[in-house]
């Protein structure tokens, strides 16, 4: 499969880099491969007209919209980038950024400062708050890219990086990071999740802090931030985060 014919499915959606498979999520290396393929066979170029003054690989150019594509790309500095895919519904915010192999499914919101990484993939109903920063994963092709599924709502500033997968319905709360480095506690049943393990459905998830282990530390009062959750969704919840139809 050429380059070419990958990132044009990429865009319309027919492909994706990363699907789901028997509960969980596995990269597409075809696809990524196509991607790192289209790179190596690009060339700096100056680009002209509304993009005077920027270089980029020739053949990776922004993407263009039209209304009958129903997405609401707001003026002021956005950029969608060639092989991502962005369905109806879905509003981008000035200034934000999807990257190449991402996915952004229908109704869903990328607010101001926002990053969809390369290859991340985003369900329906999912609203993006300010400076939320969604990693990318490109290499290696194999490791799975983060994946935000259906209605889930995450806070401004908060950071999402290395594959994590957060599950339908969940709640990211502002400020939190989460990455494999980082154990999520779960203090509605008790339990750690090992470091990398997916959000479960529904889940809300805030920044919280654990003592460092060992002596030292502990004399110091040293602690280090962690993901807590610290309830799952409910009518209360889900009344406060139910998106407005009107915007879309």
């Amino acid at each position: 499969m050429s380059w070419e014919k990958t990132l044009n499915q990429l865009e319309k959606g027919t492909v994706r880099a990363a699907e789901p498979k028997d509960g969980h999520w596995e990269a597409n290396i075809a696809v990524k491969e196509a991607i790192l393929a289209a790179f190596k066979a690009g060339k700096n170029a100056e680009y002209g007209g509304i993009y005077d003054g920027f270089v980029d690989k020739d053949n990776l150019p922004p993407r263009m919209f039209d209304a009958e594509d129903g997405v609401r790309l707001v003026p002021g500095g956005s950029s969608v980038r060639r092989g991502a895919y962005v369905a109806k519904g879905v509003i981008i915010m000035p200034p934000a950024y999807v990257n190449i192999g991402a996915y952004v499914d229908e109704g869903s919101m990328i607010d101001s400062h926002a990053l969809v990484g390369s290859c991340a993939q985003i369900g329906k109903n999912v609203h993006l708050s300010a400076g939320v920063q969604i990693g990318g994963v490109l290499e290696p092709v194999g490791l799975s890219p983060v994946v935000i599924e259906d209605d889930c709502f995450i806070g401004a500033g908060a950071v999402i990086v290395e594959g994590i997968l957060v599950k339908k319905g969940a709640v990211i709360a502002p400020g939190v990071t989460l990455s494999r480095s980082v154990p999520v506690y779960d203090c509605v049943n008790k339990v750690i999740l090992g470091k990398g393990a997916a959000i479960p459905e529904n889940a809300i998830v805030v920044p919280g802090t654990r003592p460092v282990g060992n002596n030292w530390a502990k004399e110091l009062g040293l602690s280090v931030a962690c993901p807590l959750i610290i309830k799952y969704r409910d009518a209360g919840s889900n009344a406060s985060l139910e998106l407005e139809e009107a915007l879309r």
